[in-house]
């Protein structure tokens, strides 16, 4: 298995549970919150993809699949925004379908595999921000995303159990 390949097999993995995850709710559902300033399950999928998207995109060069997706989504928020930094209140106005959110999922999973499978072992390797001590290499920035997604995925799916669903 090459590095791309099992980079390929972790965000793969993530994009399974979010279509999971996603799987027959209601819009009510997707935005359920299970305390007044936790995290509803439409807005962690779309904060995820759009972290995955951003980053991607940063590292290989090309533009975001958000770009086609930005006024469908209709969001209050400006166009740039992946939700870090995002008050209570701002999260409360998410809204979107869960299929909207999972062609958007598609999409993004998409893109990424087809920016995973131009990479070689050694562009692991490359520095792709040097803002952090020590800076911050492909690899490195690849598994922060893929973990991040993760995180956010199991968090939403908490989130639909707690709905009983």
């Amino acid at each position: 298995m090459t590095p791309s390949e099992l980079l390929a097999d972790a965000f793969g993995r993530t994009h399974d549970n979010v279509l999971a995850v996603l799987d027959g709710l209601t819009d009510d559902e997707l935005r359920h919150r299970p305390g007044p300033e936790a995290n509803p399950i439409g807005w962690l999928v779309w904060h995820l993809l759009r972290v995955q998207d951003d980053h991607v995109a940063g590292v290989g060069g090309h533009d975001q699949v958000y770009v086609d997706f930005v006024d469908r989504f209709d969001l209050p928020y400006d166009a740039t925004a992946i939700g870090y930094g995002q008050d209570s209140d701002e999260v409360q106005a998410f809204a979107a379908p869960a299929a909207l959110l999972a062609e958007y999922a598609d999409a993004v999973h998409e893109r990424t595999l087809r920016y995973l499978d131009t990479l070689a072992a050694d562009d692991l390797d490359r520095v792709v921000d040097e803002h952090w001590d020590p800076p911050v290499t492909l690899g490195v920035r690849l598994v922060s995303v893929a973990d991040d997604d993760a995180q956010h995925v199991g968090q939403a799916a908490y989130v639909r159990g707690l709905l009983g669903r």
